[in-house]
């Protein structure tokens, strides 16, 4: 989340006068994030997101998005429900921007999970991909192996000023993705960004999951791999190391929902490994084109090619975990 469309309260009154919520009691610009605009909202002693769509965010997207999180609320998964407009719609245009506003989702992100609570993470994705499996929607992913070439090429010749290795070093990874990357594996819509600031816990409880705005279809081993970045290394990004525990416990949580196959276990290295990449690529992107004036944090490249080194080294899917 983040904010690149500053408003008003008079701007938020004429947003809220297309749905049916009430008066607006207070609102406050979310400066997390990175991808588009965001407030919270409080209409009627009720909370709420507004989000604006920014950037790479394209607006034939938003009913996928919208229908996905409404389908995930149906089956009780927990996620922001997108609340319906005067027009019976969950999408709004405001200003020649695209819009949506959904339900408050208590709780608060934990930086720092415990095994136990990945173990909780690793059930609830699996429980998700279940959900999402038959999910008659799709959408590709924009920011799959397909497109990282073309992504590093934008950013190789100013890369150097954020690391004086880092074309050299994304190039080797990228070219050993690129002969590795597996072609047919299970797949359906994942979550594709599910990091520590998109899992809500109550206290100890979880309490579900927000941004949905990368969602798409790939492979279940994928959204794993991610987590495995996201989740399970510890330290800062001098001194970063990967938590097998928190690792074990994440499989364990999935496989009693969702068994993994050994065409999945067998290319868990090379996914992880391009997972990383992939958040190390846009990380840069984003480094090298923020927008001035923005209310926006832009997030650390360089702790990725830790990420990366401990990926390449290790041997296959026994290495996650023993």
């Amino acid at each position: 989340m983040a904010v690149y469309t500053k408003l008003s309260q008079s701007k938020i009154e004429e947003i809220l006068s297309n749905y049916n919520l009430g008066k607006l009691d207070s609102f406050k610009g979310i400066e997390e994030g990175i991808e588009n605009t965001n407030y919270f909202l409080s209409v009627n002693k009720k909370k709420f997101i507004l989000t604006i769509y920014e950037k790479r965010v394209k607006s034939e997207d938003l009913p996928f998005f919208s229908d996905l999180m409404s389908s995930l609320n149906k089956a009780n998964f927990k996620c922001p429900a997108p609340v319906l407009n005067n027009r019976n719609k969950t999408i709004t245009e405001f200003n020649g921007k695209k819009l949506m506003i959904v339900s408050f989702l208590e709780g608060k992100a934990k930086q720092n999970l415990s095994p136990a609570n990945c173990k909780t993470v690793g059930t609830e994705v699996a429980k998700m991909h279940e959900i999402t499996k038959d999910f008659k929607m799709k959408r590709q992913n924009d920011l799959s192996v397909k497109s990282w070439r073309n992504l590093f090429n934008s950013i190789k010749d100013k890369s150097s000023n954020i690391h004086k290795d880092l074309p050299k070093l994304i190039e080797e990874n990228l070219k050993d993705v690129e002969k590795k990357w597996p072609s047919n594996l299970p797949k359906g819509i994942i979550h594709a960004d599910l990091f520590h600031d998109n899992i809500f816990f109550k206290e100890e409880n979880f309490n579900g999951i927000i941004d949905f705005y990368f969602s798409c279809e790939d492979f279940f081993a994928f959204e794993i791999a991610i987590c495995f970045n996201a989740l399970c290394f510890d330290g800062s990004k001098d001194n970063l190391s990967f938590n097998v525990t928190k690792a074990k416990n994440f499989i364990d949580g999935y496989t009693s929902i969702r068994n993994l196959d050994e065409e999945e276990k067998n290319n868990i290295k090379v996914l992880s490994q391009g997972a990383a990449l992939r958040f190390l690529l846009t990380r840069v992107f984003d480094a090298l084109n923020t927008v001035e004036g923005a209310m926006v944090k832009i997030k650390d490249p360089i702790e990725y090619l830790k990420r990366l080194e401990f990926h390449k080294n290790s041997k296959n899917y026994e290495d996650y975990f023993f």
